[in-house]
């Protein structure tokens, strides 16, 4: 089985033709979650699926999957995958190239007639992106998406339902997406690295330790409308000023953080005129650390600066928490299947933290879960994001020949 490959024509073709799905004129893909593209995209992995005679599967939270079944009715499953949404007016290889990549090792293995001793399954996973929840599939599948987070979800209450209504899902059974912790035999992801690291080490493959925890607030300041030109600045009780301060503040108080990372990536102000002091800010705020003790100290910190600016501004303020994802370490045991399939293959593979999230997260909570890197350009989460074929086919046969060594050690054991 050393000389056994992926199809890389086929994996390609694949890959061009999910591409045009949500395409956009700038080279990238827009297919926000279960949105009409995202949704078109599903129909097409689920018609290739059928076409290529695999059994296809979807649970409750709308996660789409293909499943080489193995004889023995009981034995657990290993899941492989990532998931077909982008971020609005993302790029084509972030998360569809990880479905697709496993999709491909399950018919390469299928063809082969190679008999492992567990299912199979190439899954994508619904939301990644956080359009509406976050992790919202994999999270659900994983038995860890708490109904306070559906209810008051980060991309809105009303969104989220409209998109559960065009996919034809409910609400109340998507908890019965979980899946028993003795059911899954584990999780292997690929993915583009999203940065430079694996370019500047000359290596062809990063093999995940472990990924940055990330929390998220929802602020609002409340103070007070008034006219802009009749009311002295001393006399407001600007929305605004309290927004702006809370933004320029924990800018300067990262000087105090090594690793941790925060942004502000959405302000609104009410009523928005020209002539109006603000009496409402709105702004979003994410912040992320690669320990739980960074987590528990930003999260402080910034807590304590929103009040401090409320406080300096005469404001009141809300402060809604919209969810948070634990630092997560992968699994050793996994991180090893990957070394030897890349030591099997010739490649140069070299140990990176992740400062994104993934499904990977949510189902280490659950089982043994582990990711690769592939070498990328142009950043991420934009249209220019490009990962060269050579280097897709590389992760491929690796995530393949991780799956044959976990395959063996779980015989083994």
């Amino acid at each position: 089985m050393n000389s056994l490959r992926i199809d890389s024509d086929r994996f390609q073709h694949d890959f061009e033709a999910l591409a045009r799905i949500g395409s956009t004129a700038q080279g990238g893909v827009h297919r926000p979650a279960l949105s009409e593209n995202h949704l078109a995209a599903r129909r097409w992995f689920r018609e290739r699926i059928a076409a290529d005679g695999l059994e296809f599967r979807q649970d409750p939270a709308g996660n789409h999957s293909a499943v080489l079944p193995c004889p023995h009715a009981q034995a657990p499953t290993l899941l492989l995958g990532s998931h077909l949404d982008s971020v609005p007016n993302g790029g084509r290889f972030d998360g569809a190239l990880g479905v697709l990549a496993a999709y491909e090792v399950l018919r390469t293995i299928r063809d082969a007639g190679i008999r492992l001793p567990f299912h199979l399954e190439a899954i994508d996973f619904t939301d990644e992106e956080g359009t509406l929840v976050g992790l919202l599939g994999s999270r659900a599948l994983a038995g860890n998406l708490p109904p306070s987070e559906l209810a008051h979800p980060r991309g809105g209450r009303a969104a989220l339902l409209e998109g559960l209504h065009r996919a034809g899902l409910q609400e109340s059974e998507i908890p019965r997406a979980a899946r028993p912790p003795d059911s899954l035999a584990g999780f292997l992801e690929l993915h583009i690295e999203q940065g430079p690291r694996l370019l500047e080490a000359g290596a062809d493959i990063g093999i995940v330790t472990g990924m940055v925890g990330i929390g998220s607030f929802l602020l609002t300041f409340t103070g007070r409308a008034d006219h802009a030109g009749t009311t002295p600045m001393h006399a407001r009780r600007d929305a605004g000023l309290g927004a702006a301060e809370m933004i320029v503040q924990s800018s300067l108080a990262m000087r105090s953080f090594s690793d941790e990372v925060i942004n502000f990536g959405h302000i609104h102000f009410s009523p928005g005129a020209f002539n109006i002091v603000p009496h409402r800010a709105q702004l979003t705020l994410e912040y992320r650390s690669p320990t739980q003790a960074g987590m528990d100290a930003l999260k402080s910190t910034l807590t304590e600066l929103a009040h401090a600016s409320a406080r300096k501004h005469k404001l009141e303020l809300e402060i809604d928490e919209q969810g948070c994802v634990q630092p997560t370490r992968c699994s050793p045991g996994i991180q090893q299947a990957f070394r030897q399939a890349c030591k099997r293959l010739g490649l140069k593979a070299v140990p990176l933290p992740s400062g994104a999230g993934h499904d990977t997260q949510a189902l280490a909570q659950v089982c043994p879960a582990g990711m690769i890197f592939i070498p990328s350009t142009g950043g991420s989460h934009n249209p220019e994001e490009f990962a060269a074929w050579p280097a897709c086919v590389n992760g491929a046969n690796v995530l393949l020949h991780a799956v044959l060594e976990f395959a063996n050690d779980f015989a083994g054991g």
